[in-house]
């Protein structure tokens, strides 16, 4: 349960680094709960930056993340971290039924969301609020392959008000924005235009 195997076993799966920055905006919110929950930090980070580790090679249900348990088996991790990564599909079928899980899966469909809410935002992450965030969840044509409803079923499962559950983890990816690829553009130069993205 070391991160350094872990973020090798994503590099050797996973080779979109937008895939790879969402596997550590995950592991980053997990770290964050371990700590307030007083948890394992270093395997609930773990389990944060591999959930998805297998989804580049297996993109469908249910192969994705039932292949992706199998190789982890055959590695050695342990059946409670199998679980929970099982647990964060809910076609899965499997129970989120300890708080790693339950982190797990309130944090994975948040931390995608909070991702394409900086990326539009001049500042990016500086001053994302959670109300921001609630108006974007109302549009549904704004990053519509989030689900909002495991959003909120998210935090409700985790036993989180959603709007804390939203500060929570904004503040915990505001800690490696450089590595989210989330800082804001740096300034254009006097005379030169800025960015409109």
């Amino acid at each position: 349960m070391e991160r350094q195997a872990a973020w090798e076993l994503l590099r050797e799966f996973t080779k979109n680094e937008n895939l790879r920055r969402h596997a550590q905006a995950i592991e980053v919110c997990m770290r964050a709960y371990a700590r307030k929950f007083g948890e394992a930090e270093e395997k609930w980070g773990v389990v944060g930056l591999i959930h998805d580790f297998d989804y580049e090679m297996y993109p469908n249900a249910p192969d994705h993340p039932l292949k992706g348990s199998e190789i982890l088996k055959e590695r050695g991790y342990p059946e409670d971290v199998r679980r929970a990564i099982l647990g964060h599909a809910d076609y899965t079928g499997v129970p989120r039924d300890t708080m790693m899980a339950k982190a797990l899966f309130a944090c994975d469909e948040l931390g995608g969301f909070l991702t394409a809410c900086a990326l539009v935002r001049p500042d990016r992450l500086t001053s994302l609020e959670a109300k921001s965030v609630r108006k974007r969840m109302k549009d549904k044509a704004f990053a519509r392959s989030v689900s909002r409803e495991d959003i909120t079923k998210g935090a409700d499962e985790l036993g989180v008000p959603l709007d804390e559950h939203i500060t929570f983890c904004i503040e915990a990816m505001r800690g490696i924005s450089d590595k989210l690829g989330l800082t804001p553009p740096a300034a254009a130069p006097a005379g030169e235009p800025k960015d409109a993205s």
